[in-house]
């Protein structure tokens, strides 16, 4: 037996590689073109809570992998809502920073109770099956729908089976693994038997299941003989099902999960002993592992694990016509989970009514940030179903029904149940006779850095080609952006790399001094698009039934019920001082701004300022700033005479001047609105009016580059404006719900999230503070901290402080 071994920095082997010898090789170079162009992203969606009630917030964190580690590949996370009818709900869009991304979506009060799906996936998985998108059902409770949510427990259940390495070969001992599938759910007490056919009272075998999902039995067939599974529920429900036929001859793959090594047996029957076989194995389609078999004996053959990842092996064996004889999925030391564990400090838990809670993670200089949850544990974990770890490891590369996978990666986990599901299972990221024949996805959609606009440019109605475009951006919070494009010989041209929420407004001219105005238009359309869902929504545990009068709604919904409630007065009370809060600031911004633009000759006791940088005055809709200011100002009258604006105060006549310099009023019209940063109407004499008695309409451009100071005033007053849409902005989470002591006045607090921060900041030399506020009753807290260090390594903690 000859071994090679393939090298890849996330797999990290480094064994000693040996002379490999096989007719063919296609299975390889098949394999190796997939790796290295087709990698295959997944996605885990961690929610702020599991239950919801319509109307209310749901924060979620969006964890996209490539293969085991953090995704470098996309830069976006689509997602999506959808009723049971696949009817979209919303849609949002979220930046993805090194595999990681936050955002929120607001239920509709509307919605009825029901399940409902959230769909999330990135463009580059758009080239590959919806299947493998993460498509998470969720509970939303209304107790004012006349139908309830309950759980299906009367659905009927299937079983199916499945031999090891899919082979039951006639006297060789065989693993089989029993499969349940329900639309409900399936039972979690239930046993089975096998029988021969002809003689159904005798129990050949019996076993018990593991759990929800598998059991497992070993046999050994008789060729000639049938033989019947019985499979028995805790109901006394029961299931005949007939095993595979007895195959006279064929090579049984038999695979050992342990500490040290993959342990692999090849067991033949009836065989052509000249043939040779080879074994490939595949982590997350990268080759790990291939052998040639010269002969099929009882040799037990293994695979050190001690440089590889936690992960699903793949392993296959072909004949000498790479035709697949057997194959077997297991997974690499489930008995030890490679996760890395925070060091929590100076813990100081209080139970009293919204009293404050911390602790401290201990410094840890190569992560440098984590999502960071607390809930009071009384409420359910949305991670006791589904986990980070089972999306990762298992439930993010499978398309079947898996109940509770978060259980295989738990502390109390059964690594016996974890092997007979994958046994159950195939690796469909890829197949293998596809592949080998030289058909490969079709990439229709590459990926993007971040938010992306095509954009195309005429000038006087034809494409502006290779001409010069400045483009000015209104970054929001940041100020202004100063762009140059060159567009191709259609006019054409790109903007990528653009972060920004909400909407961003930005102006554009073309780089030509006899382009006269409006000679010049730009159109932009994203480079980036939502997906149509190809695929069906997938079944749920649930069932509606009509609601009662008399019907108990469940302690978790009446808490958020009344949560709810208490929020919206909090958030009257939050509204109102943050009204307070504005208005004062907006004072002082104003005057700030007052103060820089304009001069000491300017000033004067009886003026009006409208703020244009700092306050929306709803100006834009103006053709002229002199339009927007008639009725604006008590005693000034704006009106046209002989073709020319005049202002009045009282019935003389007022100055005009733009940046402190005396102008005539159409030099002032001909000003866009959006150019304007400040306008002062000042009444009697000042100062700066040369002895005018009447006052003055003073316009103040913009200037400079930041926000709260003015563009420069060399801009040409021409120029377009434009808005392109950006990310989706989250609602903030308020993790510091009672710093303001007035907000203790509200009547309950059930809040069952009392902390949630997706980028807390890892903060260099010294350990990094989570601090929350508790409830009224809550007795202990479950805390999740979820971070990356820089070689990719997990840290997950999922834990309950009392």
């Amino acid at each position: 037996m000859n071994i090679s071994f393939s090298q890849k920095p996330l797999i990290a082997l480094s064994l000693l590689i040996a002379p490999f010898y096989f007719s063919q090789n296609k299975a390889e170079e098949a394999l190796k073109k997939f790796e290295e162009n087709y990698p295959q992203e997944k996605i885990h969606l961690l929610l702020s809570k599991k239950n919801y009630v319509a109307g209310e917030n749901l924060w979620f964190t969006s964890f996209v992998f490539d293969g085991y580690s953090p995704s470098t590949i996309s830069t976006n996370v689509f997602v999506e809502l959808y009723d049971q009818n696949k009817k979209q709900i919303s849609k949002k869009i979220y930046p993805v920073i090194n595999g990681k991304g936050s955002g929120s979506i607001t239920l509709p009060a509307e919605l009825k109770e029901d399940v409902y799906y959230i769909r999330a996936y990135t463009t580059w998985m758009g080239n590959f099956s919806d299947d493998f998108n993460e498509i998470l059902p969720i509970t939303v409770y209304n107790p004012s729908s006349p139908e309830k949510l309950e759980i299906n427990t009367s659905a009927p259940w299937t079983a199916a089976v499945f031999p090891e390495s899919g082979t039951f070969i006639d006297g060789i001992n065989t693993k089989l693994v029993v499969r349940l599938q329900s639309k409900g759910e399936t039972p979690k007490n239930w046993n089975g038997f096998i029988t021969e056919a002809q003689d159904s009272q005798k129990k050949l075998v019996t076993f018990k299941g593991f759990d929800q999902n598998t059991g497992s039995f070993n046999f050994t067939p008789v060729n000639g003989k049938k033989y019947q599974l019985t499979v028995e529920d805790d109901k006394g429900i029961k299931q005949t099902i007939n095993l595979p036929e007895v195959a006279s001859s064929g090579v049984n793959l038999q695979v050992q999960s342990q500490a040290d090594a993959v342990k692999f047996t090849l067991k033949g029957k009836n065989i052509n002993e000249n043939v040779k076989y080879k074994i490939i194995g595949n982590i997350n389609n990268q080759l790990v592992y291939k052998a040639n078999v010269s002969n099929i004996s009882d040799k037990v053959y293994s695979i050190p694990t001690n440089q590889l990842v936690n992960g699903i092996l793949n392993l296959t064996v072909f004949d000498e016509s790479e035709n697949i004889v057997a194959q077997r999925l297991c997974f690499i030391q489930p008995q030890s989970l490679k996760i890395k564990q925070p060091s929590l400090k100076g813990v100081s838990l209080s139970l009293k009514p919204r009293d404050s809670n911390s602790f401290n993670i201990n410094n840890d200089s190569s992560i440098s940030n984590y999502l960071v949850s607390v809930t009071d544990n009384e409420s359910e974990n949305p991670e006791n179903e589904n986990s980070l770890l089972s999306t990762l490891w298992l439930t993010g590369d499978f398309t079947s029904k898996i109940y509770h996978p978060a259980q295989y990666f738990g502390e109390n986990r059964n690594t016996d149940a974890l092997d007979a599901l994958l046994i159950s299972e195939k690796w469909l990221r890829f197949n293998w006779q596809t592949i080998m024949s030289g058909n490969f996805p079709v990439i229709k959609y590459k990926p993007e850095s971040y938010l992306s606009y095509k954009g195309r440019a005429t000038k006087l109605g034809k494409p502006a080609s290779e001409a010069e475009i400045n483009l000015i951006f209104k970054m929001p919070d940041q100020g202004f952006n100063y762009n140059f494009v060159k567009t191709d010989k259609e006019g054409m041209f790109t903007l990528s790399g653009l972060v920004f929420e909400d909407t961003m407004d930005f102006s554009y001219q073309l780089n030509d001094e006899k382009a006269g105005k409006n000679s010049v238009q730009v159109y932009f359309q994203p480079a980036f698009s939502f997906l149509s869902l190809k695929t069906n929504l997938p079944s749920h545990n649930y069932i509606l039934t009509q609601r009662n009068s008399t019907d108990t709604i469940p302690l978790e919904i009446q808490r958020s019920v009344t949560n709810k409630s208490s929020q919206n007065i909090l958030k009257e009370k939050e509204t109102v001082i943050e009204e307070v809060k504005i208005k004062a600031q907006k004072k002082d911004l104003t005057k700030k701004l007052n103060n820089e633009l304009s001069s000491s000759l300017f000033r004067s006791i009886n003026e009006t300022v409208f703020d244009f940088v700092n306050e929306n005055q709803n100006a834009q809709g103006y053709s002229n700033i002199l339009q927007y200011l008639q009725g604006r100002v008590a005693g000034l009258q704006i009106q046209m005479q002989g073709g020319n604006y005049t202002a009045t105060n009282r019935g003389g006549n007022m100055e005009f001047f733009l940046d402190e310099m005396r102008v005539d009023a159409s030099q002032i019209s001909n000003i866009p609105v959006s150019n304007i940063a400040m306008v002062k109407i000042i009444k009697g004499n000042f100062a700066g009016s040369f002895g005018g008695a009447n006052g003055a309409v003073a316009i103040y451009t913009r200037r400079g580059g930041t926000k709260g100071k003015i563009i420069d005033t060399t801009l040409p007053s021409n120029l377009t404006e434009v808005k392109l849409r950006g990310y989706d902005k989250e609602i903030p989470f308020n993790n510091a719900i009672y710093d303001e002591e007035s907000a203790k006045s509200v009547p309950e607090d059930k809040r069952s999230v009392l902390y949630w921060n997706p980028y807390l900041d890892s903060k260099s030399g010294e350990s990094t503070i989570v601090q929350w506020y508790n409830n009224d009753d809550a007795k202990n807290f479950r805390v999740m901290i979820i971070g990356f260090d820089e070689n990719n390594d997990l840290l997950y903690y999922n834990e309950v402080l009392k």
